[in-house]
């Protein structure tokens, strides 16, 4: 086992040892904020003692091919973050979480990961970084990549300690840290519905409104009339939301999704694809407002279903910076991965998360914000970059690095829509298509991407 120690405190304030790989493995929820499955993660570490630095999480690319040049990227970008906010790293903890098909094959797991790991140590060493240490967590056990000592580090694993029982567990509980479960948790609650008469119930509803509101959409005059009824019917749901008895995160889901009717429900996912429309709703940002809009946001991307799921990208980036803004860091990141995921050209969820994975302050965009409302302006992307820009004037490379877009189908690609050679959208799945495919389709994604403010493209 490779004898080291990692403190996760800066200097004057509390430090925590952490010592050797069983530990590092049980702080990885507590450093993230949840249970990161599926995911590779990266830790920067400063200093003699190994001070807890930046930190990146990437779903695992699916292909062996692509572990290659994902590894350069990851690497790349956490060095490169680390410099700008705390300087370049000393070395790099690596974590692969990745539980077996069947719960028994964590030995197997771990070794099919193997290159992907040294491929990952390989590119922090080409920084000139070395990777401290490189864990396997599959299967309620982890194994080293570093340590060849089988006397500490059997072939079939260790088992991860017992939750709640070591340092930095109770360190998280004296300081009120929580770990809010497994990221296909915190996943679910912001993915489409797929249960088939929800679904069906939905997408029709959508299929209804589409004809009606895209050309509105696109029509200059007519567009300030349909934020106009976007937003008051939003406050109106908010306001049916906020009446509602708080519950437990799953039965509130629930609850929420019974208030809101699937024609109210296309209204605004649909009016929220103008960009204008989408900034102006970014202004409920505090207080109980700000968890009423949490909730819509949230049910409104539960909503994008079948050929509509890129239209979630709004409704999730809003959820990632009511989230951000209201202290949920760990919230915001997966709704803003989530969002790149539906859509991974969406500027304004680009600056989100690179503003949120840099640790900037969000007070600086809720002032900005709340001056262009008082001003009766319309906020927008510009200004998430504007107050990017003020923060950091030496580089404005987006930490994204994941060009290719992971499926949480297991790679079969169902309910989503492809697009024909000669621009019509269809279904993957077999039948014809929807009524408004061909010409409505098109300008529902049109109105997406070329909204537009003062002959400027806005996203």
């Amino acid at each position: 086992m490779n004898k080291h120690q990692e403190s996760t405190g800066r200097a004057g304030e509390q430090q925590i040892t952490l010592r050797g790989p069983a530990e590092l493995a049980d702080a990885l929820p507590y450093l993230m904020g949840f249970y990161p499955n599926d995911s590779v993660v990266m830790v920067a570490l400063h200093g003699g003692r190994g001070r807890f630095g930046g930190r990146l999480r990437l779903g695992i690319p699916q292909a062996p091919g692509e572990w290659g040049p994902v590894a350069d990227q990851l690497a790349e970008c956490l060095v490169s973050g680390s410099e700008r906010r705390e300087g370049r790293p000393d070395a790099i903890v690596v974590f692969l979480c990745q539980d077996s098909p069947d719960g028994s094959g964590g030995r197997l797991t771990m070794e099919r990961l193997r290159p992907f790991a040294q491929r990952l140590r390989t590119a922090c060493g080409a920084l000139d970084v070395p990777v401290l240490e490189a864990l396997c967590i599959s299967d309620g056990r982890y194994w080293s990549y570093c340590c060849p000592d089988l006397r500490c580090c059997p072939d079939q694993g260790n088992p991860l300690v017992m939750p709640g029982t070591t340092v930095m567990a109770a360190a998280a509980a004296y300081a009120g840290v929580h770990v809010r479960g497994t990221l296909r948790d915190m996943e679910a609650r912001l993915q489409p519905w797929r249960t088939p008469a929800a679904v069906t119930a939905q997408e029709e509803a959508l299929d209804r409104a589409a004809p009606a509101l895209i050309p509105r959409l696109l029509d200059e005059r007519a567009r300030s009339e349909v934020a106009t009824e976007t937003l008051r019917t939003a406050r109106t749901l908010m306001a049916r939301i906020e009446e509602a008895q708080p519950a437990p995160p799953a039965l509130s889901d629930a609850g929420d999704d019974q208030l809101i009717g699937p024609d109210e429900a296309a209204a605004v996912i649909l009016g929220l694809q103008d960009r204008e429309t989408r900034d102006k709703a970014a202004a409920w940002m505090e207080g109980a407002e700000a968890q009423a809009a949490l909730r819509l946001w949230r049910t409104l991307a539960r909503r994008c279903v079948g050929p509509y799921g890129e239209h979630a990208a709004a409704p999730l980036t809003l959820a990632g910076w009511v989230s951000w803004s209201t202290g949920d860091e760990p919230g915001a990141r997966v709704a803003l991965a989530l969002a790149l995921r539906a859509d991974p050209d969406y500027t304004f969820a680009q600056l989100l998360h690179r503003a949120c994975n840099e640790g900037l302050d969000p007070e600086a965009l809720r002032r900005c914000l709340r001056e262009t409302v008082v001003d009766g302006a319309s906020p927008d992307a510009r200004a998430v970059e504007a107050v990017m820009d003020t923060a950091d004037d030496r580089d404005a490379t987006s930490p994204r690095v994941r060009r290719v877009r992971p499926r949480t189908d297991g790679g079969r690609g169902q309910g989503r829509a492809h697009r024909r050679p000669g621009g019509e959208r269809v279904k993957a799945s077999s039948g014809s298509p929807r009524p408004w495919t061909s010409a409505a389709g098109r300008r529902s994604r049109e109105a997406r991407r070329y909204g537009r403010r003062d002959g400027r493209t806005r996203r």
